[in-house]
C-alpha cells in the first residue's frame, strides 16, 4: 500500500469513526407507551386520527377527544380493528375544548377514572380561516384564538401538575410552519399557532427537570377535513405561497409527530421544506442535541441569505396578484 493510499484510508477512517460518534451520541431512545393511556384531543380526524392510529398499532390504551359524536364513534371502530392487545382500552369523549378550563378539568378527570392517568396528551385540535387582517372578522379573529390556543392551553394545564408529580410523561402541542413565519392571509391564524410556540418552549423549560417531555408539531400543508375548509376562505396570494410546498398525508404527519415525541425532539417536522424553515427560526429554542445543533451553527448564516429570497419572492407574488386585481377593477 502506497503512502497516499494510507492517507486516505486514514481520513475515511477518522471520517467513519466521527460519524459513529455523532451517531452514537444523538441517538435518542424512544419512550414505550405500551399499556399506558394517550389522549389524543382534535382524534376524530385528520392529523389526530392518525397520531391515535399510530399510538393504538405501538399498544397504548387511547382516549380520542372531539365534538362530533358520529364521528368519534366511527372512529373508535377504526382504532378497536387495530388493537394489538385484549384488553386495550379504546375510548372517546365528545368536548368542547375551548368552552373553560373547568368543563375539561370535570371531563379529563371523569376519562381518568375511566381509563387511567394520562401518561401522554397530544394536541391536535385546531382550525384555520384564512383572511388578511382587515378582511377577518373579530368574531373569526376570537375563534381561531379560542380552538388552536385555549383549546390546547386547557387540558395541558390539567396534565401538566400530574406529570410532573410522578416525574414522567409527553406532551405534545401541535401548531403549523404558521407558528414560525407570519404569511400573507393567515394573519389571525398565525397568531394563534406563534402563542402556541410560546406554551410550547415555555412548558419545555419549566417541566424538563421534572421528567416531562415537550414537542411542538409544525405540520406544512397537510390533505385533511380542515385543510379543505381552510382552503374555502383563502385568498389567492396565500394559495399561490403555501402551494408551494405540495400537501402531505395526514398518516404519514401524524405516525411522525408520535415517533418524535416518543424520542423527546422537541421539533417534530416532516420534510425537507420544514425541516429547513425550523432551523432558520430556530432562535431560544430548547437544545435538539449535537449533530442537530451543530448543523444550526454552521447553516444559519446561508439560510438567512436563502430566508431573505424566499420573502422577495413571496413579495413579488403579493405585488403581482396586487396588479392583477387592479386590471380586473378597471376592466
Amino acid at each position: 500500500m502506497d503512502h497516499q493510499t494510507e492517507i486516505i484510508f486514514t481520513i475515511l477512517g477518522i471520517l467513519f469513526i466521527h460519524g459513529l460518534i455523532f451517531y452514537l451520541v444523538s441517538r435518542k431512545s424512544r419512550a414505550n407507551i405500551r399499556g399506558k393511556h394517550v389522549i389524543v384531543t382534535g382524534g376524530s380526524s385528520g392529523i389526530g386520527l392518525w397520531a391515535a392510529i399510530e399510538c393504538v398499532k405501538l399498544g397504548a390504551n387511547v382516549t380520542i377527544v372531539a365534538r362530533n359524536v358520529k364521528q368519534l364513534e366511527k372512529s373508535k371502530e377504526q382504532l378497536l380493528a387495530l388493537k394489538i392487545r385484549e384488553d386495550q382500552k379504546i375510548e372517546y369523549r365528545s368536548i368542547d375544548l375551548c368552552s373553560s378550563y373547568g368543563a375539561v378539568e370535570k371531563a379529563f378527570q371523569e376519562i381518568e377514572e375511566t381509563v387511567g392517568s394520562i401518561y401522554m396528551l397530544v394536541n391536535c385540535a385546531g382550525m384555520a380561516i384564512c383572511g388578511t387582517i382587515e378582511d377577518t372578522s373579530i368574531e373569526d379573529t376570537k375563534l381561531m384564538m379560542d380552538v388552536n390556543y385555549f383549546a390546547t392551553l386547557y387540558p395541558t394545564r390539567f396534565v401538566l401538575p400530574k406529570m410532573k408529580a410522578t416525574k414522567e410523561g409527553i406532551i405534545v402541542i401541535t401548531a403549523s410552519q404558521a407558528a414560525l413565519v407570519g404569511l400573507y392571509g393567515y394573519g389571525a391564524y398565525a397568531a394563534s399557532k406563534f402563542a402556541l410556540r410560546g406554551l410550547a418552549e415555555t412548558i419545555a423549560m419549566e417541566t424538563k427537570h421534572h421528567g416531562v417531555s415537550v414537542t411542538l408539531a409544525l405540520p406544512a400543508d397537510t390533505d385533511t377535513p380542515g385543510f379543505e375548509r381552510e382552503n374555502k376562505t383563502k385568498p389567492e396570494e396565500t394559495k399561490i405561497i403555501s402551494g408551494s410546498g405540495g400537501l402531505a398525508k395526514p398518516e404519514e404527519v401524524g405516525r411522525k409527530i408520535v415517533h418524535d415525541a416518543l424520542k423527546g425532539s422537541f421539533f417534530s417536522v416532516l420534510g425537507l421544506e420544514s425541516w429547513v424553515l425550523s432551523t432558520l427560526c430556530v432562535g431560544m429554542s430548547p437544545w435538539s442535541g449535537p449533530v442537530l445543533c451543530i448543523l444550526q451553527f454552521y447553516l444559519l448564516g446561508p439560510l438567512r441569505l436563502i430566508g431573505l429570497l424566499i420573502q422577495w419572492n413571496f413579495q413579488r407574488i403579493i405585488r403581482n396578484c396586487a396588479k392583477e386585481k387592479e386590471r380586473s377593477t378597471d376592466k
